[in-house]
Order: C-alpha cells, then sequence, then structure tokens
C-alpha cells in the first residue's frame, strides 16, 4: 500500500479504526493452487498487539498458513469517489479535473498460530461472543463441559495473530490547499452518499503534516 507522508496515520488514528471496524479480510502470504487465501471475516482485535478470529475447518486457509504463517489483516472503511470537477486544483479548468478515492485503510502484519485444542477454541469464541453479541444475549459462554458446544467444536479452528507491523492510511486530501478540501468538503455535503459523511470528517478535521 502506498502512502504519502500526508496520507500516514498516527498510532492513535489506526487504533481508533480498530475500535470500531472488526471486519476485515484475512490474507495470506502462503498459496493454494499457485494463489494467496483471502478469507472475509469477523475478528477481535484486543488493543494492543493480538487478534482473535475463527473458521470453519475445510476453509482452504489452513493449507496456506500451514505453508506460511505470516498474514496480512486487511480493512477499509469511510470510503468514498471524488468526482473529477471537485477534484480539480486551485486556477486549474474544472472540467480537467482528476477524480480520486478518499478512504481509510488499516493493514495489520501478523504471524498466525492455529488453535485446535478444545478449550482454547471455546476461550476464543467467549472472546468474541462477548463482543459480538448484544449484551443480554445469552449465548456468550461456549464450552467443553457442554455437550452440543462439544459437537460442534471440531467443526472449526482457532487463529491467534501476532501483530508484528501496522500500516494505516487516511487519504483525504492531505496534499491539497485548505480552500481545495473546503470545497470538496462542501460536495459531500451535498451529495449526502453512504459514507460521504465520514470521509467529509476527516477532511475536514485531519491536519497535513506541512501545515501542523
Amino acid at each position: 500500500m502506498l502512502i504519502h507522508p500526508w496520507d500516514e496515520t498516527t498510532s492513535a488514528e489506526w487504533r481508533e479504526v480498530l475500535s470500531r471496524v472488526d471486519f476485515g479480510q484475512l490474507v495470506t502470504a502462503g498459496h493454494v493452487d499457485g494463489y494467496p487465501v483471502v478469507v472475509p471475516t469477523h475478528f477481535l482485535y484486543d488493543g494492543a498487539d493480538r487478534v482473535l478470529l475463527h473458521l470453519a475447518r475445510p476453509n482452504p486457509v489452513w493449507r496456506a498458513l500451514e505453508a506460511d504463517p505470516h498474514v496480512v489483516l486487511s480493512l477499509s472503511t469511510d470510503y468514498v469517489y471524488v468526482e473529477a470537477e471537485w477534484n480539480a486544483d486551485d486556477g486549474q479548468d474544472p472540467t480537467l479535473g482528476v477524480p480520486t478515492s478518499y478512504y481509510t485503510a488499516v493493514q495489520l502484519l501478523c504471524t498466525a498460530e492455529i488453535v485446535d485444542d478444545p478449550a482454547a477454541k471455546a476461550e476464543i469464541l467467549a472472546a468474541q461472543l462477548a463482543h459480538f453479541e448484544p449484551a443480554d444475549s445469552t449465548r456468550i459462554t461456549p464450552s467443553v463441559e457442554v455437550e452440543s458446544d462439544r459437537r460442534q467444536l471440531p467443526g472449526i479452528r482457532g487463529i491467534r495473530l501476532q501483530v508484528q507491523a501496522v500500516r494505516g492510511k487516511m487519504k483525504y486530501g492531505g496534499n491539497k490547499t485548505p480552500a481545495q478540501r473546503g470545497r470538496i468538503a462542501e460536495r459531500l455535503l451535498e451529495r449526502s452518499g453512504p459514507m460521504d459523511a465520514a470521509a467529509r470528517q476527516h477532511l475536514s478535521t485531519r491536519t497535513p503534516p506541512e501545515a501542523g
């Protein structure tokens, strides 16, 4: 992922993203049939350096992880299309503007540990359920002591990801002038698309390094 100095996130920024986004794509370094395996999945980030998740046993990801445990957990959010006319530089004919995309992307570079012990898998499930289930849910304590859980646990394998490094990018016109960013923010407000409000917030509040 190309990250310009004006797009690079701070630690606080990418951690904030991970506090609200818990679905991404697990991308393997190991190959199956000549290609990486890409698995869309929910995950649980512990706020420090570990991620927990589980996947079905028939998933082809296991062959890839056994070949090479290195993975990237990739996620993106707050993405919008910036129309060509909006993105014209100061003084440029708007009809000659070049369109672009604004987005937030975080990539966790990790090593994966496969978890097959039934009790350890139940612990991963319990942690995920505590995070994803509503507060009044009764389904938060899977256990090898419960017959139905014990029968179903062999159908999944757990994964612990140890985070080695993080790449974070928030591409929101950091190389544009304040006037240009203001004009684009106004257009996003007018369009009011699904993620335009979030992108407009980033566009309006992020301060490019050269202006800080």
